[in-house]
């Protein structure tokens, strides 16, 4: 495998996503009435996007009993994974986001949530999470915040467990990367790997892509105990066509989307 690469020709100043930004930036300080589909959008909504990109990646893991995802949000992954588990755990620092989820899946008593300081995750029993995910949520968390939640799932997995976690890799890139999407600079895809070996698990891929832009600044990470049934030698994908792949399911989305029945025909 490579290490991380990353190169620009657009300078900017790159701004830091710390935990006090995040908390000010979803707790009240974000308009929430699209229930974040604005940004699946480009992939032609997020039906299409957790079909076409996300679940075509880890869907060979489900079902399990127990889900783990951090970082939630309105929930707009939330109610596709829902379907896939006995049990659901969402933790987000934003009491905002914890209680519109807690709202919006009323109806499913296996579906908890829980408010955190944006590192803990006090409040998941160790050796009962099965499947950890988090998907453009933990782009904005600075290497110090990964390293303290890989620490801490290692604890909370069950011995089989698995996890898809989402995270920049900006701090991989040539210096004043564009950053118009708020990644966190600190970050790497080498890091998150480093973290999972000092928690004594297993990051068996990566796929490096890009976002938004065409520097790889983004890179989703694979991981689980090491000696689990999904344990093996770690690969690793740079995958500059990322976007490219978003455009093509939004093409074909909008062939096969279903409409709102009509009474004429």
């Amino acid at each position: 495998w490579s290490s991380d690469v990353c190169s620009s020709d657009l300078i900017y100043t790159v701004s830091m996503p710390t935990v006090k930004w995040n908390a000010a930036t979803w707790n009240g300080g974000y308009d929430w009435s699209s229930a974040g589909e604005e940004w699946s959008q480009v992939w032609g909504g997020s039906e299409s996007q957790w079909y076409g990109s996300i679940l075509s990646r880890v869907g060979s893991y489900f079902p399990v009993r127990t889900i783990l995802e951090i970082a939630p949000g309105y929930g707009r992954w939330t109610r596709f994974l829902l379907r896939r588990c006995v049990r659901l755990i969402g933790i987000d620092l934003s009491e905002e986001c914890v209680q519109l989820c807690q709202e919006r899946f009323a109806g499913y008593p296996r579906a908890k949530f829980y408010v955190n300081d944006g590192k803990s995750l006090k409040a998941v029993a160790d050796g009962s999470v099965d499947f950890v995910f988090s998907f453009d949520s933990l782009v904005h968390a600075e290497d110090d915040i990964l390293e303290s939640y890989v620490a801490q799932i290692a604890d909370k997995f069950t011995p089989n467990g698995i996890g898809l976690i989402h995270h920049s890799n900006l701090g991989a890139c040539a210096p004043g990367t564009a950053n118009s999407h708020q990644r966190a600079a600190s970050m790497t895809a080498d890091k998150f790997l480093a973290f999972c070996s000092s928690a004594g698990l297993a990051c068996i891929s990566q796929e490096i892509v890009n976002w938004g832009q065409p520097e790889l600044v983004d890179c989703l990470s694979l991981f689980t105990p090491a000696g689990s049934t999904w344990d093996r030698p770690f690969r690793r994908l740079e995958n500059p066509r990322f976007m490219l792949e978003a455009e093509m399911l939004k093409t074909i989305s909008s062939l096969y989307h279903a409409a709102p029945l009509s009474n004429s025909r």
